[in-house]
């Protein structure tokens, strides 16, 4: 008689929603580059504020911290800029160029907070397939953890979210996932310290392989030990 699957591995799927940074690449030292040189010209405390960033759009981090005489939308642009000039260090997750391109390509897509310039280039640097469908910051009016990201991104896959898997690194996106309907996947492979959540985990996409039925469903399988 087989093992029963692991908990969150026994639902077959239309599509999968990828969050990008923490999720299929980490691009955490780049981003904390620019962003703690940032904060630091603005008479912030870089070790109190960089954990706070990751997993929002740019305008919305600054937006939150209501700076007097801030411009959210001048100063977002700034650091896109910055972030797009430095892509060292940025690299993907181990087994995510494999699992992607396992893929159908009208079955997935990149939901991520960044813009769509950015999101281009830390993919590329990070030798990742650039998808058929992308939702990034300048498509909606409001980012993680609202739902809007991902309810749009499975609108563009022609699916319910409720058929959708989302694959998140951090609370804002896990919140965002939820919110949409969608059942979740915690990516750990860029945490330092264990994440308490009530949704399975993967550490890397060498432990997962992927079943496509007849129907076109996706089944997420776990791969030999």
């Amino acid at each position: 008689m087989s093992p029963p699957m692991p908990r969150g591995f026994e639902k077959p799927y239309a599509a999968f929603l990828f969050d990008m940074d923490g999720t299929i690449l980490n691009s955490i030292r780049a981003a904390e580059r620019v962003w703690g040189e940032w904060a630091r010209r603005h008479g912030l405390d870089v070790a109190t504020f960089l954990p706070k960033m990751h997993g929002s759009r740019g305008i919305d981090t600054i937006t939150r911290l209501n700076l007097p005489g801030v411009d959210p939308e001048h100063e977002a642009k700034l650091v896109t800029e910055a972030e797009i000039a430095d892509v060292d260090d940025v690299v993907a997750i181990s087994g995510a160029a494999a699992f992607l391109s396992s893929l159908p390509p009208d079955c997935w897509a990149i939901v991520t907070s960044s813009p769509l310039r950015l999101a281009r280039r830390r993919l590329e640097a990070a030798g990742l397939p650039l998808p058929r469908f992308m939702v990034t910051a300048e498509d909606v009016s409001i980012g993680k953890p609202n739902p809007q990201c991902y309810i749009l991104g499975a609108e563009r896959l022609g699916v319910s979210t409720q058929d959708c898997l989302v694959f998140e690194d951090v609370a804002a996106g896990i919140t965002s996932g939820e919110a949409a309907g969608a059942d979740v996947m915690v990516v750990t492979a860029t945490h330092h310290d264990k994440m308490e959540t009530p949704h399975p985990t993967l550490s890397s996409y060498d432990e997962i392989s992927v079943r496509i039925s007849a129907d076109r469903k996706m089944l997420i399988v776990p791969n030999a030990a």
